[in-house]
């Protein structure tokens, strides 16, 4: 199980074609589902991702509305001041949660400030064992994640495995 950053990064970028042909290889073939969550929930048990919160540095969080309003309720302050303070809109995801030079705005060290009303998008992360769709449906998502998050890089290479996909 690797779980360093750097490596992570370093293996994650020079296995990016790799990954995408496994994307590629994955939607051809037809496979158990349900074999897939089983071994990306036992990867993500080993890992405790408040020994890293990289995903909080790196990645942006999508907002639902009820992310919003359960935000809000949760700072105390009225809608419109939580939107005003804490959000801004990307052209390509739409209404996002502001960053600073550390990452989200609610990171406090490898911790969130505001765990307990986190939008739904990071109660997903990584998106492996919940999310919306297949496995095989988000595999776009994961050939960057893998360079940044210990849980999908380990998880597509034990993928990997388990189809016994040529590297």
């Amino acid at each position: 199980m690797i779980t360093d950053l750097v490596q992570i990064r370093r293996l994650g970028e020079k296995k990016r074609d790799e990954n995408l042909h496994f994307r590629r290889y994955l939607k051809s073939h037809d496979f158990v589902e349900r074999r897939f969550r089983k071994i990306a929930q036992e990867i993500e048990e080993q890992i405790d991702c408040t020994t890293c919160a990289n995903c909080c540095r790196v990645a942006t969080v999508t907002l639902l509305e009820r992310d919003v309003d359960k935000l809000a309720k949760f700072l105390r302050i009225k809608r419109e001041h939580f939107l005003r303070d804490y959000t801004t809109v990307s052209e390509e995801e739409g209404l996002i949660l502001k960053r600073d030079e550390s990452g989200c705005i609610f990171l406090s060290g490898n911790e969130c400030t505001v765990y307990e009303a986190r939008p739904q998008t990071c109660i997903d992360f990584p998106h492996l064992v919940r999310g919306a769709g297949s496995i095989t449906s988000r595999m776009w998502q994961f050939v960057d994640r893998a360079t940044y998050c210990p849980i999908v890089y380990n998880t597509l290479e034990a993928f990997k495995d388990e189809t016994h996909f040529r590297r």
